[in-house]
This record gives C-alpha cells, sequence and structure tokens, in this order.
C-alpha cells in the first residue's frame, strides 16, 4: 500500500439518532419508520440501529425536557453520580452513552448520524466537528456528489469556545444532519425526502467503503463559525429589534460590511459591522431565541482529504 493513502478501520456499527430534540420531527418520523421497518437502512455485513434519544420531549413534542439533550455529553455530565435528582438529559445522556460508548473508547460506534430540523433556511447542511478527518470528509464529498444538483452544504463547529458537547459525540465519527426550513413540530414531505437521501448516500459510501473502493484525494468547501451574534437588546434584555427582511432566509449568502441586519420597530436598520464579508447560518432559528443566537458568522473554508481506503483491502 502506498503511502498517500489513509488506511481506515471497515466501519462496523451505526447508529442514526431521532428525537434528540423532540419537537424537530423529520427525524423521530424517520427514526419510528425504520425501527418498525429498516429495510431501506440495511447494508450487508454494516449493524444499523436506528435510536429515539429523548422519548420524553418526543412525546411531549418539545425541544428537551429539563435541558438541552444536544449540549450535556460533556465527560463532567457524563461521569455525574446516577440520582434521580439529576436533569432527565443528563440521566438520558448517561444512558445513551451506555448503550452507545463510552465516549473516547474503542467501544464506542463507530458513526452517529444525529437527525436535526432547523427553521432557518439551510436547506441539506452536514455539521463536521473535526476539520482534519479524511473519513469524514471524504464522506460528506461523496454524499455532496450525490445530491447534487440540490446543494448541501458543510457547516463546521470546531472553534474551542463555540464547539459544544453533542449527543452524536459519542461516537467515534460524529456526523450532524440539518434539514430546513422546517417549524417545530411540523412535517414537511421535501424536508423528510432529503433528510432521507442524505441518510442513503451515507449509508451506501459506509457500504463502498467496507467493500474495498478506494476514494481519491477530494476537497470541500466548509463554513466556519466564528462568533454568534445576538439580537439587540434594551436596557431589560429584551430583544429591540428583529431580522433585517433581506437578511431573512438567506443562509449561507455572502453578507457585507453595511449590509442591513437587524430592524428596529421604529424603522431604525442596524447593519454589519466589522471589515470581512461573513456566511450567515441559523438565520433567526426558533430554537436559539433562548440562546440568545440570532445568526452565526461564518468564513468560508476549503479542506482537503488523502485518499482512503479499508485496512481490511
Amino acid at each position: 500500500m502506498t503511502s498517500c493513502h489513509v488506511a481506515e478501520d471497515p466501519i462496523k456499527k451505526v447508529a442514526i439518532f431521532g428525537g434528540t430534540h423532540g419537537n424537530e420531527l423529520t427525524g423521530v418520523f424517520l427514526v419510528k419508520h425504520w425501527l418498525e421497518n429498516g429495510a431501506e437502512i440495511q447494508r450487508t455485513g454494516l449493524e444499523v440501529k436506528p435510536f429515539i434519544t429523548n422519548p420524553r420531549a418526543v412525546k411531549k413534542c418539545t425541544r428537551y425536557i429539563d435541558c438541552d439533550l444536544n449540549r450535556v455529553f460533556d465527560l463532567e455530565n457524563l461521569g455525574k453520580k446516577m440520582s434521580e435528582d439529576l436533569p432527565y438529559e443528563v440521566r438520558r445522556a448517561q444512558e445513551i452513552n451506555h448503550l452507545f460508548g463510552p465516549k473516547d473508547s474503542e467501544d464506542s460506534y463507530d458513526i452517529i448520524f444525529d437527525l436535526h430540523n432547523t427553521t432557518s433556511n439551510m436547506g441539506c447542511t452536514l455539521i463536521l466537528e473535526d476539520s482534519r478527518n479524511d473519513f469524514l470528509i471524504q464522506m460528506f464529498h461523496y454524499i455532496k456528489t450525490s445530491l447534487a444538483p440540490l446543494p448541501c452544504y458543510v457547516y463546521l463547529i470546531e472553534h474551542p469556545s463555540l464547539k459544544y458537547a453533542t449527543t452524536r459525540s459519542v461516537a467515534k465519527y460524529p456526523v450532524g444532519i440539518e434539514v430546513g426550513p422546517q417549524p417545530q413540530g411540523v412535517l414537511r414531505a421535501d424536508i423528510l425526502d432529503q433528510m432521507r437521501k442524505m441518510i442513503k448516500h451515507a449509508l451506501d459510501f459506509i457500504h463502498n467503503f467496507n467493500e474495498g473502493k478506494e476514494f481519491p484525494p477530494c476537497t470541500i468547501e466548509v463554513y466556519n463559525i466564528m462568533e454568534k451574534v445576538d439580537y439587540p437588546r434594551n436596557e431589560s434584555g429584551e430583544i429591540a429589534a428583529i431580522i433585517h427582511p433581506t437578511l431573512q432566509d438567506q443562509d449561507w449568502k455572502p453578507l457585507h460590511p453595511g449590509d442591513p441586519v437587524f430592524l428596529t420597530l421604529d424603522g431604525k436598520t442596524i447593519p454589519l459591522g466589522g471589515d470581512c464579508t461573513v456566511y450567515p447560518v441559523f438565520v433567526n432559528e426558533a430554537a436559539y431565541y433562548e440562546k440568545k443566537e440570532a445568526f452565526a458568522k461564518t468564513t468560508k473554508l476549503t479542506l482537503n482529504a488523502k485518499s482512503i481506503r479499508s485496512s481490511l483491502h
């Protein structure tokens, strides 16, 4: 084998999580379907486990019960002594870590696909947590190519102070899948079809890799998080301006210094400051009002991956 290859172990165990946020219904709907009839997600020699991550929140059709399940998979929470006093999602995180982990161990699942919806106009989005991961860059390149001409964006959340402890981070290869726009508590056929295709192409990639197919070097364009932007607020902390109409639904589109960002009720426009063009994502996301995030600024990067093939071949 030549040195330009990255030889990776074959993938054996894959999980597909739905309902990490109980009101994001596409993942809930697909996972429930696959639990009843999983034929379309099975691939030879691969264990694929569909799983509802936050059943109580799913039952209530709410984002979470006590706290955000997608933020508590840090070693501190996972190591807390199990008791009824712990928030429900922290207890649930420990159960998920036991079933699919332990996190950062050899025994953990190879890949977790965590299915999410956004109310923002982000289309098909793959979330990457490691810019140096050849295997995931190759997988994302394959998914993007297979979905074309439908666009598929890659959101890189590697930033040391903005990265958070995701549910999927239990796996060796965590993959976030975010499809929108879709209101909370609602299903849309077009969004469901797009998410279903993303999973199909991802599983096809894994199958091809396990069968010994070599993937040549590739590049992908990604949007790297820089900072999160809050709404303007008054002295009492209330929102004092809303997303400007020219920014609404413009996720991934270039936003230049001086472009309108917010609009006050008396008609005053608040422009983008700074001196560089950014690409906004999660614009006016419903779930992020509580997190004081109106949108996130990103910059565009190109990532390269070496040629990969399974170490069995």
